[in-house]
């Protein structure tokens, strides 16, 4: 038993694990972050040249 507690205490698979599970979570919040800038930033985009090209037609 007090073998099988050294050797879980000594591994660090799990710590690794944490870490990936963090950067994989970090780089999800600033894809989202800039999927929704950019999102809003094409609604503008497209909102003034359907306002443009309305203004030609009419």
């Amino acid at each position: 038993m007090k073998t099988l507690i050294t050797r879980f205490i000594k591994t660090e698979s799990g710590a690794t694990a944490i870490e990936y599970g963090l950067i994989a979570a970090l780089v999800s919040v600033v894809i989202i972050t800039a999927i929704t800038t950019m999102g809003s930033n094409l609604t503008g985009t497209f909102e003034s040249i359907a306002n443009a090209l309305g203004g030609a037609t009419g």
